[in-house]
């Protein structure tokens, strides 16, 4: 695919014109596309090692590398992910489910075993750097995925109930799930399609924050763009980009449980002060 058309499949009407800088990265990363439909076909060995080799070369604040992951593939554990996750059926299907963890409780072990205390693991900037590290490793992780010809969904639905993922999956205090990761290769029956993105108009900013109100012009076109997809996919979605982003932000109920994330947070060992 060309680069002009791998710009408009992402940007749609707002494609910018084709910059003079280029690699084959950017073709691959501008294809990344939300896959829900797997194939059978295990994810090897050999494939997780490499998507972990990759997840690793990310960048780490201080080089503390407060995350781990959990490599999921038992069929009875991926149905009740899924099941916990909101019912997504995609997350039992795939083949291998990799779920990030914000994991404070080696850095505990650490500095237990240098006879050091450990009271800065209790505060908010450090449960946002598991946080932090967590998704960077895991963009990383995804990247590599599909440079092996695999492809898979992020899912955040792990946060609906974190006291029974941490159950399912044994975690010890001050380790939570940040969110899921479905990968397998790609049911060509039912291939998923690039979804575009906001102009860059709306989010780039030069030197200084432009107002929101200077941002609207791109988000009215987003949402023409965004119409003509629905309609490309046959998707039944009410509304426009706004109206749906809206509808997500209007109310605690919205948050399809993660209203109560802090307290379920604090439960599993991160006071967040």
């Amino acid at each position: 695919m060309s680069v002009s058309s791998l710009l408009s499949a992402r940007y749609g009407q707002q494609a910018p014109a084709v910059p003079e800088a280029w690699s084959p990265l950017l073709d691959q990363l501008l294809t990344h596309r939300s896959v829900r439909h797997h194939l059978p076909d295990p994810v090897s060995d050999a494939q997780l090692t490499a998507i972990v080799a990759a997840a690793q070369s990310a960048a780490s604040s201080s080089n503390l590398q407060p995350w781990s992951v959990i490599a999921v593939r038992d069929p009875v554990s991926r149905a009740r992910l899924a099941e916990l996750a909101g019912d997504q059926a995609h997350v039992a299907q795939a083949p291998l489910v990799l779920v990030w963890l914000a994991d404070l409780a080696r850095l505990e072990a650490v500095a237990q075993a240098e006879g050091l205390t450990h009271d800065a693991l209790d505060y908010l900037e450090m449960g946002l750097v598991g946080v932090i590290d967590a998704a960077l490793a895991a963009q990383n992780a995804m990247a590599a995925a599909e440079s092996l010809g695999l492809s898979g969904c992020y899912i955040g639905g792990m946060r609906n109930h974190p006291e029974s993922v941490a159950e399912l999956l044994g975690l010890p205090p001050r380790v939570f799930a940040v969110f899921g990761m479905t990968l397998g290769q790609e049911d060509p029956a039912q291939s998923a399609s690039v979804k575009p993105r906001l102009p860059q108009a709306a989010v780039l900013h030069h030197e200084r924050y432009r107002p929101v109100a200077e941002q609207q012009a791109a988000i009215a076109s987003y949402n023409e763009s965004m119409a003509a997809f629905y309609a490309q996919q046959q998707m039944k979605v009410r509304g426009t980009w706004t109206v749906h982003s809206g509808k997500r932000v209007a109310t605690p109920e919205a948050l399809t449980g993660r209203d109560r994330l802090q307290a379920a947070l604090q439960a599993l060992g991160f006071p967040l002060k």
